[in-house]
């Protein structure tokens, strides 16, 4: 009824003209109920009814129009209308009555009977009462109608995407919604027309009809019952959506809700979900056993994957939480959230640098971590390339450092998050994760053989792009489109493995539990995706047209960065796990003494600021490191030169 209402403008006035024929309907009707009454009653006159009555209603009519225009009642706003409104239509239903008393005494040649004058007094009556009756309802009806509007104003009219089991449930849910009103489900295809819990179902197979059905349901947006279900429609309905202006909008997840509480309400679909694959399974109660009442350390811990691993171990109940982290503002966030959502929890907040070794001692030496996840590092390809000694003495030395503890303080295990870029890298920063990844598995692997005392197990955890992550292209993308445009992409080629932060931590957390340690493991990052696609969607998920209302321009490769990103998840570089999505990477293995020397000899460098050296040192220890669209490619030139002497 709202959505009707609204059309005509619910917040504007009835126009006099609509009120004034009200009143002259309402006003004869009366006059005609009184003469049929009184005739009922009394039978005074059984000739000439009909004429008789077609007179009286017209000199009803002429009556009270005259009586209206004298009074001018109909120029009043009957929303606002008071005590001295009442007044004036009832002085203008005497004027009425007075004129057609007059007008009766005339065609009676001003003789009256007792029937004459009980038709005039319940005219008088019945009019009154009915103006006065009907300006009642009027306002009762605008009262409803408006305290139905601000309910509906704010509830979003949607039809839900699919007839499956899930759909029908996320229907039960909404039902009692203040925020959302479903209309109806909308499927692909040419069906017959039916209905569920009695909606109906509309079908759809092109664009032009969904703008049939939001023209016929008025509807604002279209509801997912899951991620999924939006990823394999973004090529159709997700592109119809966007041409008709719908939003489109998915249920939280099952594991959105805690504690019987929803964490995360209805939202608006996000290029994460778009990107995204099937849930991976993982063996989530091997998981749990495997920290359960142990003490972890988490480095990097208010970082994107830091953060998220501590949420997830929160859940684990786990003894205590050590929280290892330099940038205080996020620490200062992830404390205040731990606290929020899990109350119970034992967690420490250290704020320190994975490049002081005694504060880093502190840590271990107070706290005897059991399990040590070690997601601290620089990750930023130009601004390493910019700033080679500091990536090396933070993912370098600071991966050495944390690893040597682990050895001193007796931990059980060290998993080491690694990235795509330390594959073959043409980059400082990709060149120092692999250093880093040399180190550690070189030093577990000298455990293993008996040359260095010590029982941790080391795993090395390598995948690629996370979405969302801190300082991404996703966020870049999405403050470039709020501002109007351009989106920037450096290479309309460029290509990027993406997954997501829960499912990227899920699986370290898979790998540290199914590997004996001193192993690379790499994870099936699925399709890669080209930026150039990406921002495209992003654009339209945003309701703008690509190139019309957000241009994207194409600013060149960065220093140090790749076309195309490896991983070596291919069964020819990999060797199998017990779980389909990880595997082993096939990689050179270092001696230790070779890895703990080079390590050594890159610290000096770095502390000395000596760069020409540094990066010549880091090329000689991984040969595979070719830089690209960088200033180090001349070392490269010269190490070549220098091998053919």
């Amino acid at each position: 009824m709202y959505r009707f209402f609204k059309k005509f403008h619910l917040e504007r006035y009835f126009s006099s003209k609509l009120i004034l024929a009200i009143d002259l309907f309402v006003s004869v009707v009366a006059s005609m109920f009184s003469l049929f009454l009184i005739q009922a009653l009394l039978h005074p006159i059984s000739t000439g009814l009909v004429s008789f009555t077609i007179k009286w209603l017209l000199c009803s009519a002429i009556a009270t129009l005259a009586a209206i225009v004298v009074f001018k009642t109909h120029y009043g706003i009957i929303r606002h209308s008071t005590l001295r409104e009442i007044g004036r239509l009832g002085m203008a239903v005497l004027l009425k009555d007075a004129l057609m008393l007059f007008a009766l005494m005339v065609y009676k040649d001003f003789t009256f009977t007792s029937a004459d004058t009980l038709v005039v007094i319940c005219d008088t009556l019945f009019s009154c009462f009915s103006l006065v009756a009907m300006r009642v309802a009027m306002v009762l009806v605008y009262d409803l109608v408006r305290f139905k509007g601000k309910e509906n104003r704010h509830r979003i009219r949607t039809l839900v995407y699919g007839v499956s089991d899930k759909s029908v449930a996320l229907v039960k849910r909404l039902a009692s919604s203040p925020h959302y009103v479903v209309v109806g489900f909308i499927d692909f295809g040419n069906k017959q027309n039916h209905t569920i819990n009695n909606l109906p179902v509309y079908n759809f197979n092109v664009s032009e009809d969904l703008k049939q059905v939001v023209s016929q349901t008025d509807i604002d947006s279209i509801l997912f019952a899951n991620e999924d279900e939006a990823r394999n429609e973004q090529n159709r309905l997700l592109k119809f959506c966007n041409d008709c202006g719908v939003r489109v909008l998915v249920a939280p997840k099952i594991d959105e809700v805690l504690d019987g509480k929803v964490r995360k309400g209805i939202r608006e679909v996000k290029i994460e979900d778009l990107l995204g694959r099937e849930e991976i399974k993982i063996s989530m109660d091997e998981i749990i056993a495997g920290f359960r009442d142990k003490v972890v350390m988490v480095t990097g811990a208010a970082g994107s994957i830091g953060s998220e691993l501590c949420r997830q171990l929160a859940t684990f109940g786990v003894k205590k939480l050590v929280l290892f982290d330099n940038a205080e503002t996020p620490m200062h966030q992830i404390r205040l959230e731990l606290e929020g959502r899990f109350p119970d929890l034992d967690f420490v907040p250290i704020i320190g640098d994975v490049r002081q070794l005694p504060r880093i001692d502190f840590a271990f030496r107070n706290f005897k971590p059991q399990v040590v996840f070690h997601a601290a590092a620089y990750k930023h390809v130009p601004l390493m390339e910019e700033n080679p000694c500091e990536a090396v003495l933070v993912n370098v030395i600071g991966s050495r450092n944390i690893a040597d503890k682990c050895i001193e303080y007796n931990v059980e295990k060290m998993v080491m998050i690694s990235t795509d870029k330390a594959v073959n890298p043409t980059n400082i920063m990709g060149c120092t994760k692999r250093l880093a990844e040399i180190y550690v598995q070189s030093l577990g692997l000298a455990i293993s053989q008996g040359k260095i005392k010590g029982a941790t197990k080391f795993v090395t955890t390598r995948f690629g792009n996370v979405l969302g992550s801190n300082g991404s292209v996703i966020p870049r993308f999405r403050e470039q489109i709020a501002a109007g445009g351009p989106v920037t992409v450096t290479h309309p080629e460029i290509t990027r493995f993406f997954m997501t932060i829960p499912e990227a931590c899920r699986l370290v957390m898979e790998a540290a539990t199914i590997t004996t340690g001193n192993q690379i493991v790499v994870f099936d990052m699925g399709e890669s995706v080209k930026i150039n696609d990406l921002a495209t969607k992003m654009i339209e998920l945003a309701g703008l047209r690509p190139g019309v209302d957000i241009k994207i321009e194409y600013s060149g490769l960065r220093p140090g960065e790749k076309l195309y990103e490896e991983v070596l998840s291919n069964t020819e570089n990999t060797l199998p796990t017990s779980h389909d999505r990880i595997r082993i990477a096939k990689v050179r293995e270092y001696d230790y003494s070779q890895a703990q020397s080079a390590a050594d000899e890159l610290e000096t460098y770095a502390r000395n600021v000596d760069i020409p050296t540094m990066v010549r040192k880091m090329k000689q220890i991984v040969p595979e490191y070719k830089s690209k669209n960088s200033l180090f490619e001349k070392y490269d030139r010269e190490l070549e030169a220098e091998a053919k002497k």
